[in-house]
């Protein structure tokens, strides 16, 4: 679909597509460049980057010109209003919050349950530790205490000599926080019983506990339960509404209404108060309603992408570990580092991100088709046999 802007984006930015190309050239790692800033992206780039580059479907677009809008800082934008009255019905919570990312939304669940000096237990390769720039220590005031788990997957077995003592001097745990599904363990999910243990022995011990459930829907339809009934004993819970289920702009933070109240002054403290909001909640809302159904087509592009993934020499991924959209596979078998693979499929119009000095991720969404994942495959197989050619030949 073209954009509506397209010729005011041909007249101010006449060269963007070479931009595009070379800039995909130069990011070697994972990161945000050019192409994400683009509503039209070249149909010859596959862009597996992450679910974050989707682009607004035309129902989005239409939902977005046509919007009815008023200033969501007075409570008054009936769009936002409809779309959090929904996200709370869906999950089956008494109240529900939209903010313009889920970075924001995570920040303010955990300042809104914590003090300054307190300690939040999560996971070693959390998103909130690794990838929302300190928040939880340099605004919200807390010290991670950050917990490594197989596949990701936290239990009370593992959180428990973590939790502190009843001691003044000692800081004290306010928090869990638990990630479903896991973005850099692969997306891997957290079996129901697992989580609602963790939830039942924490609240036993007097602790809040958290979602960052940023691809929820995702580890929903892989497990073949609702979004209500996984997050049901969490005390609040985020998702995203600007990942798998496509929409450009949104996240959203539910619980209860004395929570969701209590988050609402501190989401205007971190200046996510906003005014004319409904342009993006009418997006977000054909997001919640019409993409979940689609997104097990993602989780089966992932698998049939880590298959073929599996039988280039060099790669090593378990296929049978891929159960949602995202997949991480190593490459040290090729002689290569990820960054050096990852900008040479660039220059092929793969883009992808390195996690690691050895490590690729791959992300499924519904902006890349079954055709797209095999021409991928075709490149990465093409690219990893030109390099070992090489090296046999010397």
């Amino acid at each position: 679909m073209l954009s509506p802007n397209l010729g005011l984006e041909k007249l101010l930015l006449p060269k963007r597509t070479n931009s595009i190309k070379h800039s995909a050239v130069k990011s070697a790692r994972l990161s945000y460049h050019i192409l994400i800033m683009s509503t039209v992206a070249p149909p010859s780039i596959i862009d597996l980057r992450s679910d974050t580059v989707t682009r607004p479907t035309p129902a989005m677009r239409r939902a977005m010109a046509e919007a009815e809008v008023g200033d969501d800082v007075y409570a008054e934008d009936p769009t936002i209003n409809r779309l959090q009255a929904r996200a709370a019905e869906i999950f089956e919570r008494e109240a529900a919050l939209f903010f313009p990312s889920g970075s924001m939304a995570n920040l303010t669940a955990i300042k809104t349950w914590t003090h300054h000096g307190s300690e939040v237990i999560c996971e070693a390769q959390a998103h909130i530790y690794l990838y929302e720039m300190a928040s939880i220590s340099a605004i919200a005031g807390c010290m991670p205490n950050i917990v490594p788990a197989p596949g990701g997957i936290l239990t009370w077995d593992l959180i428990a000599p973590h939790i502190r003592p009843h001691i003044y001097y000692r800081a004290q745990t306010a928090l869990i926080e638990l990630e479903n599904s896991h973005n850099m363990h692969g997306g891997t999910v957290y079996p129901p019983e697992i989580s609602n243990d963790i939830c039942d022995r924490a609240h036993a011990a007097g602790l809040r506990v958290h979602l960052d459930g940023a691809r929820i829907f995702n580890a929903s339809v892989a497990l073949g339960r609702s979004v209500a009934d996984l997050t049901r004993k969490f005390d609040s819970v985020m998702f995203c509404l600007s990942k798998g289920l496509g929409a450009p702009v949104g996240s959203m933070l539910v619980g209860s209404r004395e929570f969701i109240e209590k988050a609402h002054v501190t989401r205007k403290l971190l200046g996510g108060g906003m005014r004319q909001a409904g342009v993006l909640a009418a997006a977000g809302l054909i997001a919640l309603e019409e993409t979940p159904k689609l997104l097990h087509r993602d989780h089966e592009n992932a698998r049939h992408l880590a298959v073929g993934l599996a039988k280039i020499p060099g790669v090593a991924i378990d296929p049978k570990k891929v159960v949602t959209n995202i997949l991480i596979f190593d490459v040290r078998g090729t002689g290569r580092t990820a960054a050096d693979v990852v900008s040479e499929l660039a220059r092929r119009n793969v883009l992808s991100g390195a996690t690691g000095e050895f490590t690729i991720r791959m992300v499924t969404h519904f902006d890349v088709d079954r055709a797209a994942i095999d021409r991928a495959l075709a490149i990465i197989a093409d690219v990893l046999a030109a390099r070992a050619t090489t090296r046999t030949a010397s």
